[in-house]
């Protein structure tokens, strides 16, 4: 990695040299070194000896597809943050996508502006946190902010990069309620509209792992927010 590349390595997944030559510009131009692969199997294999920062995956790929690439990487225990892009616009797909582990999702075409943003909040959230700062624990839940670590009554549990943030985000404010629209902008780092069905079923996926420990409660009609567990 060269000496200006000092913000860690994205990979690129794209079969299309053209979008591929564009992210490749677009993100080595904020510090990021950037290597790129074209097809599913190579990805998998870069994606294991390189260990980037981040994956921006074209779900659309030769081989094997973007999915299918992020759910070998979740089940090898790699929480890599992964932004999803695909020509498709289907809720079924994005909903999917997030629930196999990914980071975030965006159809095309898309700005190469936006897909840079996305990469950059995703990365930087753990740069974020001094060194100094203490555990959160709410019930049985214990986050540890430095080293990015959630267990349950002291088992491990693995949470992709956006789903540890958004736990930490609501455990930091505790029973204060947050809309959709707010944690879309404070935890993924961004205002702009990408469906609060993102939201949903992040909080979904922090649930079925953590199980009844769970401190995140719906408030109907406005939002989420983080309390000690009790009666549902």
């Amino acid at each position: 990695m060269s000496a200006e590349n000092t913000r860690g390595l994205v990979l690129v997944v794209e079969d299309e040299r053209s979008i591929s030559d564009l992210l490749r510009l677009y993100i080595s131009r904020e510090g990021f070194g950037v290597h790129v692969e074209s097809d599913g199997r190579s990805a998998l294999a870069a994606a294991r000896s390189m260990r980037p920062v981040a994956i921006v995956l074209d779900v659309g790929l030769p081989e094997l597809d973007g999915t299918e690439v992020c759910r070998q990487l979740r089940a090898d225990g790699d929480w890599v943050p992964i932004l999803f892009c695909t020509a498709r616009d289907d809720e079924v797909d994005r909903v999917l996508g997030l629930e196999l582990g990914a980071d975030d999702y965006i159809t095309k075409p898309f700005s190469p502006r936006e897909v840079v943003a996305r990469v950059k909040s995703v990365v930087r959230r753990s740069a974020l946190i001094p060194a100094d700062q203490a555990p959160l624990a709410m019930g049985g839940v214990q986050v540890d902010l430095v080293t990015r670590r959630v267990a349950v009554d002291g088992r491990p549990v693995s949470l992709t990069a956006t789903e540890f943030d958004l736990l930490a985000y609501l455990m930091q404010h505790p029973a204060r309620v947050f809309t959709r629209e707010q944690l879309l902008s404070e935890v993924w780092g961004y205002a702009a509209y990408v469906g609060t069905r993102t939201v949903d079923v992040h909080v979904a996926q922090v649930r079925a792992k953590l199980g009844d420990a769970s401190p995140i409660r719906t408030v109907r009609g406005v939002g989420y927010s983080a309390e000690e567990p009790g009666p549902a």
